[in-house]
């Protein structure tokens, strides 16, 4: 391991995503309470998820052209401050008593299709402002953060805010994307990710630039792919999840939520060591261990009626999906051409959105058809397929040599750096 340090780049782009993570957070706490209090249309209510997941399949790929295309700090504070527009005109509503549910929705896609942008020019802008021997780190950090804020802090205090007022909750979301922009604003120097003649092509083509690019990495495509199908799989557990906790464990209101405590828990213990962790047991064996855990939580949620059990496989995959997550993003920034890095980065995410969309929609007709643990039946046998089929993947060979080697060029002409040199 280098001596080099997370400096205040990092710190700066670190407390931007922690402070948004926050403000979304309690946005997201509040939006259904607001439609709750006006409609019991259970249409209506769905909607919002809808209108969440919406602009992840709509904007992905496009959002990774135009990472690629632009200074992608600048994309990121104009994206902060439109976001800041929306939430301040929709709170000022709320407060004239002018805000309807659709004016809502409205918002919620503008603030949605924002975060699919900048979330894969920040994934790209990483790898500028971090030394590569850090990236676990930086990562884990960034993980941790989200947890904190968004999945243990923003529950509780958007609930609380919406209380005092309806608008209050979106009126610190747009303080905390506006305190986001400042912050961005600060890092130094140039972001861009390739030179402006590479704008004249088109979109589509920009697109399957990144999609060969990323079907040609044996071990980035196999980790894309993998999420976006596990994704399928446990978005179906949690969708049936309420129904599995009152039905066959028992529990009540708050020991559902408890469930989704440990879970965060083990993601937050996850984040916090993860780069530590992951030196340890090699990122092969992280890997690995983390599939196995899938099936785990599959298997548990299938068989256990024990709420002990099955929250204790809840914090396991808590662990294992945030040292999931640091490794998949560390070792895509380090074997990315910094020309690529928001398609590809996009294509991922595209994938994930995929995954949770069906998930969604499949766990409910699954457990509906066959039964209340169907979905966690099915998802067990799909990850011990997933198992057998990738275990030679992630052999130790590979991963180290993805971990050796710096970033290899793009392809075509030759393009500037992602922004100025490592900490």
């Amino acid at each position: 391991m280098t001596g080099e340090r997370l400096d205040g780049r990092f710190a700066r782009l670190w407390a931007a995503s922690t402070l948004s993570a926050l403000g979304s957070g309690t946005a997201t706490v509040a939006a259904p309470l607001y439609v709750a209090a006006r409609t019991d249309d259970p249409l209506v209510v769905s909607a919002g998820a809808a209108v969440s997941w919406l602009p992840w399949l709509l904007f992905a790929l496009p959002g990774g052209v135009l990472a690629d295309r632009v200074d992608r700090r600048r994309l990121m504070v104009l994206i902060d401050w439109v976001r800041v527009g929306a939430l301040v005109a929709l709170a000022a509503a709320m407060l004239a008593g002018r805000a309807g549910v659709a004016l809502l929705y409205v918002v919620l896609f503008v603030v949605n299709t924002g975060e699919v942008v900048f979330r894969t020019a920040a994934q790209a802008v990483l790898p500028a402002v971090v030394p590569r021997a850090r990236l676990e780190r930086a990562n884990g950090w960034l993980s941790g953060g989200t947890q904190v804020m968004q999945n243990m802090v923003a529950g509780p205090l958007g609930g609380f805010l919406f209380v005092l007022a309806a608008a209050v909750p979106f009126a610190l979301n747009a303080g905390t994307y506006a305190l986001s922009a400042v912050l961005v604003g600060l890092l130094a120097g140039s972001y861009r990710g390739a030179p402006a003649a590479a704008g004249a092509r088109s979109v589509r083509a920009e697109v399957a630039e990144g999609f060969r690019w990323l079907s040609s990495q044996r071990l980035l495509r196999t980790m894309a792919l993998l999420i976006g199908l596990l994704n399928v799989t446990l978005t179906a557990a949690v969708a049936v999840l309420v129904l599995l906790a009152t039905e066959r464990l028992g529990l009540g209101p708050v020991g559902y939520g408890v469930l989704f405590t440990c879970m965060a828990v083990g993601g937050l213990l996850g984040s916090v060591v993860g780069d530590r962790l992951i030196a340890a047991l090699t990122a092969t064996w992280t890997v690995r261990v983390g599939l196995l855990v899938e099936a785990g939580l599959h298997l548990a949620l299938a068989a256990s009626r024990s709420a002990a059990v099955v929250g204790f496989a809840l914090f396991a995959f808590g662990v294992h999906s945030a040292l999931w997550n640091i490794v998949a993003n560390s070792l895509r920034q380090r074997l990315t051409p910094p020309a690529l890095m928001g398609r590809v980065g996009s294509t991922t995410l595209f994938l994930a959105a995929g995954g949770n969309c069906v998930g969604a929609l499949l766990g409910g007709v699954v457990a509906a058809r066959f039964g209340i643990t169907a979905p966690y039946w099915v998802g067990f046998v799909v990850a011990v397929v997933v198992i057998a089929a990738t275990w030679r993947v992630f052999d130790r060979a590979t991963v180290a040599a993805a971990y050796a080697e710096p970033a290899p060029e793009a392809p075509g002409p030759a393009v500037s750096a992602a922004g100025g040199p490592a900490a």
